[in-house]
């Protein structure tokens, strides 16, 4: 292998620039050419590709976002698009390629693989933690540390007006941002998706609570059950017309900011391992950290799948928050 090239695709994440430097730095280090994709499988398509030495990424590893800029494309799903990012792909002499993203990412790899044989690697680059074959997911750790911090802001005001905050965190399909936040800033009540009648539960736990207590948290992935943080607090104050409830929503501040020490480290490892893999002529499978430790995952086994959130994290959230 001489050439590689790496891209990003799909949401940004905290971290994936610090995992596009690893990956550069140890593709240089091996003697290999480094390509950088702009814009995704949009970019391999549109051939906006170049090529990439030790400089192009000296200080970014402390910047959000990603300097090779991401795209979703629909393009790319059609034959046409297909057979054009691999003529590119020839074209660029490249043998290897390092994609960083989420589950839609990895399932483009896969479907590429009728129109091109050049091997894939994929770092899992999503803030939602919601792949299969890691403990944590690029972009995860510093998304809840944002949470946390804009918490313990409104938590402040919260106690000043002895006020209900309904806060509404991203996770659509997946809830672990809403978890771990919620556990992190002593949240009243956590909503996620992956669980039903939590609403209710969090009902009952308002009714029970502290009177001396007047603030409460209350932490709702956007793509709970319930309908949202401003369902939550209708339903919320029809059931205590006498409160005075807030909404917040922390929308997209949690993609952005500079990623954490953590996420710099196994963002750094697995942009690192991706590259070993390809020279171990590994191919379509995910780089993950679990128990510490570097692993390989299927493509097929990694990309999105009901993840239960881990019991007794839950049971634990409810019972701390009492």
């Amino acid at each position: 292998m001489k050439s590689i090239a790496v891209f990003t695709s799909g949401g940004d994440s905290p971290g994936m620039n610090a995992c596009i430097r690893a990956v550069v730095r140890t593709a240089l280090h091996h003697k290999l050419d480094v390509m950088g994709i702009r814009y995704g499988y949009q970019g391999m398509i549109n051939d906006d590709i170049y090529r990439m030495d030790a400089q192009s990424v000296a200080n970014i590893i402390h910047r959000g976002g990603t300097i090779l800029k991401t795209a979703r494309s629909k393009q790319f799903m059609t034959e046409e698009g297909m057979t054009k990012a691999a003529a590119n792909l020839v074209k660029h002499g490249i043998e290897g390629i390092v994609a960083i993203g989420g589950d839609g990412t990895f399932r483009g790899a896969l479907a590429f693989q009728r129109y091109c044989n050049v091997p894939v690697i994929g770092c899992p680059g999503t803030i939602d933690n919601d792949l299969v074959g890691t403990d944590y997911t690029i972009g995860f750790d510093t998304a809840i540390n944002t949470v946390v911090d804009a918490v313990d802001k409104i938590r402040d005001t919260a106690e000043s007006h002895s006020r209900i905050f309904v806060v509404e965190v991203m996770g659509r399909d997946a809830g672990g941002i809403a978890l771990y936040s919620g556990i992190g800033v002593g949240a009243e009540g956590i909503l996620i998706p992956e669980t039903k009648n939590d609403l209710e539960n969090v009902m009952n736990h308002l009714a029970k609570s502290r009177k001396s207590k007047k603030s409460k948290i209350i932490i709702v992935a956007e793509g709970d059950e319930a309908g949202g943080a401003f369902k939550v607090s209708e339903e919320i104050s029809k059931r205590f017309p006498e409160v005075d409830i807030r909404v917040s929503i922390l929308g997209h501040i949690q993609r952005g900011g500079s990623p954490t020490c953590m996420e710099r480290v196994n963002a750094g490892r697995m942009g690192y391992a991706a590259v070993q893999g390809l020279l171990e002529n590994r191919s379509h499978e995910m780089v993950g950290i679990i128990n510490k430790d570097i692993v390989f995952t299927p493509f097929s086994q990694a990309v999105k799948q009901m993840i239960e959130p881990d019991p007794q994290l839950l049971k634990m959230a409810g019972i701390i928050a009492s």
